[in-house]
């Protein structure tokens, strides 16, 4: 019996050598990680800075952007299908130039005497209308005509109930509500967490129902009648707390703003506050004699034109009608770019902000003032898109690039594809590239003989400011410190003049974003676009030093010569 355990265990050992030595080869012969690869790969990888480019003024023709917006063209142009999707109008924006204009098909497939689209076109532009109730919210707020976004609604309706039993509360949980945050034990206005308020039913975060019970988008009753209807109604989810779409919120606070803080008729204060003001000639409610006559006439899926419907109550939420050029308009004026001036600066800032976070079970990552907001290529997506019968649309910005794209469509939108996403995919990385290879304009100051001279901040970094040709100040670091951790290409930044003794820090070509040597790391983001505040001139006519408040830097002196530093 030994002996057969003896001769078992010998046959094992010699099965186990053969694999160890099979693995062995087999290793060998996989590709070797270089020295480069593994944990050496982050000097390779290292991100660069600035991660996000700064819009700057561009000198066209730029061969990248016009490959990029090729491309636009044949992606749009093969999303065509002359049963379902006839006709197709696309604009870009970048600031306050149209870059490309893309018109596809012909404004009727029925009619083979029909002409060609063009920016001109008209289209039903369905939800997108759901961006005029809110303009007039910010605008009413920024007039004073309304107190605050977080007002809650029954501020403006008196009697205004609902049922929300999902939103019951112990008596001391409140929130604070103030413009643009929420927070807990601050504020401003105090309410329940609970409120219908004006900027929530501007966000799809009322949790107001889609529609009122017992109606449906043709409905034509008076605005009291809703409320009325609401009485007996209930919240689908406790306001400020679910992304909930909601037609009835966007119309009901188009009709109330209207009715009880204008006073006038909601149709009327949109036309004379803002498409009049803007420019948008061909922008309406209706349809007059000679835009009818440049309809691109909308179509269901199986080829069929789709009847006009008037919405009734719920026109707010979808009735308009616009074309590719005035929507243009528009997206200039939110980019803040526009010459017609609708909204202040601040304004459009709150209004391009997301506010909140939705559910995976919504269509977008989060929600705002009315937009569904996604992340492209690590910018915010701003869209707001509109579908109805025979019509599709999509008005769409990333702010940071102040870049717009508008799709106008006579039919059904792709369910294959997303034709608004591939678009950007392709002009992102053209703009991003554009914009890094611009050449920066900066400004020098009135005169720059205040601020020539050497610095220091507390006798461990030092710095030199001397004047280049262009009359714009150059400041070197320098220093045993500042040698020892930052490359010489990197120690060189210049200052772009602002106002009053401001600076702003500018590097002029990409950086890595963090320096690391050995332990230490240096974050040369951090300092990039940072502002430098000089000091009062003294006698001598110079600036005594300087403050980076951004850097928690402060009382940055002015030596009288460069120091000599010992070995």
């Amino acid at each position: 019996m030994k002996v057969k355990w003896t001769q078992l265990g010998l046959v094992f050992f010699l099965i186990l050598s053969l694999v160890m030595t099979g693995c062995f080869f087999w290793q060998y012969q996989m590709p070797k990680v270089q020295p480069d690869e593994g944990m050496g790969r982050s000097a390779k990888s290292e991100m660069m800075c600035p991660r996000f480019p700064e819009p700057l003024p561009l000198e066209h023709p730029i061969p990248s952007l016009k490959e990029a917006l090729e491309k636009v063209d044949v992606l749009l142009r093969q999303t065509i299908n002359p049963i379902s999707l006839p006709a197709l109008s696309a604009i870009v924006i970048l600031n306050d130039t149209v870059l490309w204009t893309g018109n596809f098909g012909k404004r009727n497939a029925s009619d083979p005497h029909s002409g060609p689209t063009n920016e001109y076109t008209i289209y039903r532009i369905a939800s997108l209308s759901k961006l005029f109730p809110t303009l007039m919210l910010y605008k009413l707020w920024e007039d004073g005509k309304i107190g605050s976004l977080d007002d809650p609604l029954e501020k403006y309706v008196e009697n205004f109930t609902i049922k929300n039993p999902l939103g019951k509360m112990r008596d001391s949980e409140l929130k604070y509500v103030t413009d643009g945050l929420i927070f807990l034990d601050s504020g401003e206005v105090q309410i329940r967490s609970s409120s219908v308020t004006l900027r929530r039913m501007a966000s799809q975060l009322s949790g107001l129902p889609r529609r009122l019970r017992a109606t449906n988008l043709l409905w034509k009753g008076k605005t009291q009648s809703a409320i009325n209807l609401l009485q007996d109604d209930v919240l689908v989810a406790d306001p400020g707390t679910k992304c909930h779409y909601s037609n009835l919120a966007f119309s009901l606070l188009a009709h109330v703003m209207a009715e009880r803080v204008a006073g006038v008729d909601y149709q009327r204060w949109i036309t004379e506050n803002i498409l009049d003001r803007l420019g948008m000639e061909d922008t309406s409610f209706d349809l007059t004699p000679g835009m009818q006559s440049q309809l691109a006439v909308g179509v269901y899926s199986n080829g069929k034109p789709a009847p006009l419907y008037d919405l009734g109550w719920y026109r707010p939420s979808g009735q308009m009608f616009s074309t590719a050029a005035d929507l243009a308009k528009l997206a200039m004026m939110l980019l803040g770019a526009y010459h017609r001036k609708l909204l202040e600066p601040d304004s459009l800032k709150i209004m391009l902000t997301p506010l909140f976070r939705c559910d995976k079970d919504y269509f977008a990552n989060r929600t705002g003032t009315p937009w569904e907001v996604n992340e492209l290529m690590g910018y915010e997506l701003l869209r707001k898109d509109g579908d109805l019968d025979g019509y599709s649309a999509t008005f769409s910005l990333v702010p940071r690039l102040k870049l717009g794209l508008v799709v106008l469509m006579a039919g059904s939108r792709s369910q294959k594809q997303d034709v608004v996403t591939k678009a950007y995919n392709h002009i992102v990385p053209a703009i991003e590239r554009a914009f890094r290879e611009a050449k920066k304009v900066l400004v020098a100051p009135p005169n720059p003989d205040h601020y020539i001279g050497f610095f220091t901040y507390s006798n461990i970094t030092f710095y030199e400011i001397k004047v280049g040709p262009d009359g714009v100040l150059i400041m070197q670091q320098f220093g045993p410190q500042i040698e020892e951790l930052i490359p010489e290409k990197y120690r060189t930044i210049k200052l772009n003049y602002l106002v009053d003794r401001v600076f702003k820090v500018v590097f002029e070509k990409e950086y890595p974003c963090v320096l690391r040597v050995g332990t230490a790391s240096v974050s040369l983001e951090a300092q990039d676009g940072q502002l430098f505040n000089f000091y009062v001139f003294n006698k001598q006519g110079l600036s005594p030093g300087f403050d980076a408040p951004g850097l928690n830097t402060y009382n940055v002196v002015r030596i009288p010569r460069r120091p000599s530093f010992s070995s």
